[in-house]
């Protein structure tokens, strides 16, 4: 099979997860491949982790822009956990990106080694770039928030036929206008915004969609979630959350057959705790009503190292773009899409989209 060649917008956490990721699959033993660890599929209609390479990738941080993309994966203020610290050379050194929205201004208020110091470089043709690095899907990893950036990378894969996998809660696959934009173009696109292998979205909704199937009233639920990465630094800035919370919340609201009222629900990220570094925690507090009324309640407690729990996510999204492209299949890809995203353009339960994913890779189902 032919090479995936991938564009990355943003070298934070999760590119670095995912390039290492990629390493780790790579030289996993013959055995592993059959039952691979934390993946989907190790083969996905014919192509294997390793056939994802990179062709170029953007940052505007001072200390990866310009550097080879092997060593500004790991600088600061990256933080998560090392999977494959020997990276081989991947003869890409990171472009100086456009920065629009891309940044805070509290996060100028932090230490250097928890924020962004954005480069005073002049930002690279994106379109050229693309056009010249031969990149078929670029990944968004953009903070949250930052909506006239993913935009303007959005424009670009519209101009070069670059297909999008919007892993960030800005409504662009999800979105009926920017949708038709790709259709008519016949480019094949994922999103909105990632969910984790096992997430506190994907186990809230999970066990969300239990009580009401055994019968239980929903009454009330939170969900909390603390971390020390640059992503929980960000949205310490409540104004740039407004689709990040309507994203985890329809997510789970949209599992449950009655919908519940919007004040006895509360979803969304919660505080920046520094010293968690990359492990993020999340607290679930579901309510409910059982036989006779008799209340029944559930508190939960999970912690996970958040940007490698969406790599296995995103290399099935990538395969299963690829496998769009050559099939000629443009615009919105639902199944993956409901599966791997939090605001899909139409949400499936987890069950039906994952059967559904599966018929997609056989070419049962078109999309």
């Amino acid at each position: 099979m032919s090479k995936i060649r991938v564009a990355i917008v943003g070298v934070g956490n999760c590119a670095s997860s995912l390039l290492q990721g990629l390493e780790f699959y790579r030289h996993a033993a013959d055995g592993a491949r059959h039952t691979p660890v934390g993946l989907m599929h190790y083969d996905l209609g014919g192509y294997v982790p390793g056939d994802i390479e990179v062709a170029c990738a953007f940052d505007i941080d001072s200390r990866k822009v310009g550097r080879p993309l092997e060593e500004a994966c790991f600088a600061l203020p990256n933080n998560t956990v090392t999977i494959w610290r020997d990276l081989p050379s991947f003869g890409v050194a990171v472009d100086m990106g456009e920065l629009h929205d891309g940044i805070a201004p509290h996060m100028s208020s932090y230490p250097a080694d928890r924020t962004f110091l954005p480069a005073t470089e002049k930002p690279v043709d994106i379109e050229k770039r693309l056009r010249d690095s031969g990149a078929e899907v670029m990944l968004c990893y953009l903070p949250v928030g930052s909506q006239k950036a993913v935009e303007r990378y959005a424009h670009a894969c519209l101009a070069t036929g670059v297909s999008l996998l919007n892993c960030m809660p800005v409504f662009i696959v999800s979105n009926e206008k920017w949708a038709s934009e790709f259709s008519a173009r016949k480019i094949p696109v994922v999103g909105d915004d990632v969910k984790s292998q096992l997430g506190s979205t994907i186990l809230h909704r999970t066990i969300m969609k239990l009580f009401a199937d055994r019968g239980i009233k929903l009454k009330h639920t939170y969900q909390l979630n603390t971390g020390g990465n640059t992503d929980f630094l960000n949205m310490l800035d409540h104004t740039r959350l407004g689709s990040k919370r309507t994203s985890k919340t329809e997510a789970v609201q949209s599992n449950l057959p009655v919908r519940m009222a919007d004040v006895d629900v509360h979803i969304g990220p919660s505080d920046y705790v520094a010293w968690q570094n990359d492990n993020k925690v999340c607290f679930l507090r579901i309510e409910g009503e059982g036989f006779a009324g008799i209340p029944i309640e559930l508190e939960l407690r999970m912690s996970v190292q958040d940007s490698p729990n969406s790599g296995g996510v995103v290399i099935d999204a990538i395969r299963c773009l690829k496998l769009a492209r050559d099939r000629k299949i443009g615009g919105p890809l639902y199944s993956i899409s409901a599966y791997t995203m939090k605001h899909p353009p139409r949400q499936i339960p987890d069950d039906i989209a994952r059967d559904r994913v599966e018929k997609f890779i056989t070419g049962e189902l078109e999309r």
